[in-house]
């Protein structure tokens, strides 16, 4: 069981809360705008058994408030001192690989989970935002009670593994153990290399597929900085070519991570550095494609959906994305070539109809002479045969 801070550390934690936050304002406005991606609107906070008891005896429940801190600002993340730590100095640093003791429950104390030495980088979004914002207030050794919203632990979508309902507030008990110094990546053997990139790139996917896109791209980033790395140790073409694998699958990844938040240029520049690599990666050419066509390039991406599809001649997904595309580019083309007739005022059938005109009219005259003159020459002969005859 966790024990009570001392009178002593608790006085100190309280004149030191506003110090604390601001040292926290540029990481955790960051956080902030990544959590409204999932946008829940609950305002209540958690109470937790020691709370409610401790509340029920105390006088002066505005004193007992003060002992919990407003990590945010919104009420929706509070941590509250167990047990004191090693000092200030002894907080972990963005980027350290921490080590922490890990109770999770329900609002309502309902036992979740609880795991020993959990271990995460810290800052890299390895682990629910309660715990990556949190963790680094904390100090070594030192014991805390976390009350977070469903927003900053599974959120709408809730966790199979854990087992936690959709919109679940929780309440964390943590211990913080260790805290080192990541290790440097130009000095880490190919094979662990390779394996730390696949452990960001995996939790980039568990990102995307809960939805959290911009989580998802700052996952990948951190793969492909991994696989980007020089290497001062020895590593194989077979090493080269799965830290390549890695490389492509993420930048792909990203690259439908930046579709679903409409970051067109980047998705676009993604697509490109995959096909620099594999000029015939199919994913990459096809999201191209529709990159294109979102910027109003028809033309180019028709072009590339094409080069997808005499890949993959039979997959139904890039026939629908090339027949819609082909007939919104032929519906565009009529409705330029209408507006062009119109602001012209078809010129093409006036002009050649004034040309046809004096040709119509000299062929008039020319009939006309000649219709004339003939009548006079039968006119003549006529009349000398009259006086001929006369005669």
């Amino acid at each position: 069981m966790f024990v009570t801070a001392s009178d002593k550390e608790e006085t100190m934690n309280d004149s030191m809360l506003s110090q604390k936050k601001d040292e926290q304002t540029s990481l955790l406005d960051s956080w902030e705008d990544v959590g409204s991606l999932e946008d829940l609107d609950d305002d209540s906070t958690v109470a937790i058994d020691s709370v409610k008891s401790s509340a029920d005896t105390d006088p002066d429940p505005v004193g007992q408030v003060e002992e919990w801190l407003d990590v945010l600002g919104n009420d929706q993340l509070k941590k509250k001192v167990l047990e004191a730590g090693q000092g200030r100095e002894s907080r972990p640093q963005k980027g350290q690989n921490v080590v922490i003791n890990l109770k999770t429950c329900q609002k309502d104390g309902t036992l979740i989970e609880q795991q020993t030495n959990v271990a995460f980088t810290l800052g890299d979004g390895d682990i629910i935002q309660a715990l990556d914002l949190t963790v680094q207030l904390m100090e070594m050794g030192e014991k805390a009670f976390i009350q977070t919203n469903a927003k900053y632990a599974y959120g709408i979508h809730g966790s199979h593994d854990p087992e936690i309902p959709p919109n679940t507030d929780l309440s964390l008990e943590v211990e913080l153990l260790e805290a080192t110094d990541a290790q440097d990546l130009e000095l880490l053997p190919p094979i662990e290399k390779i394996a730390l990139a696949n452990l960001k790139r995996e939790r980039g996917n568990i990102h995307y597929q809960r939805g959290d896109y911009a989580f998802a791209v700052n996952s990948y980033s951190i793969a492909l900085q991994i696989t980007e790395s020089s290497s001062k140790v020895d590593i194989s073409p077979e090493e080269e070519n799965e830290l390549m694998d890695v490389k492509v699958k993420c930048l792909n990844n990203m690259a439908a991570c930046q579709l679903k938040l409409d970051h067109h240029d980047a998705a676009l520049k993604s697509c490109v550095s995959v096909l620099a690599h594999q000029p015939e990666n199919v994913k990459a050419l096809f999201r191209m494609g529709k990159v294109l066509a979102l910027q109003g390039e028809y033309t180019e991406a028709i072009q590339s959906l094409r080069r997808a599809l005499r890949l993959e001649a039979k997959n139904k997904t890039i026939h629908a994305e090339l027949s819609k595309l082909v007939k919104k580019h032929s519906d565009q083309r009529g409705a330029e070539q209408a507006m062009y007739k119109k602001m012209l005022g078809n010129p093409t059938s006036s002009t050649s109809s004034t040309r046809k005109d004096p040709e119509k009219s000299s062929w008039t005259i020319s009939w006309k002479w000649l219709f004339g003159a003939t009548a006079i020459a039968i006119g003549g002969v006529a009349f000398s045969v009259y006086i001929a005859a006369r005669n």
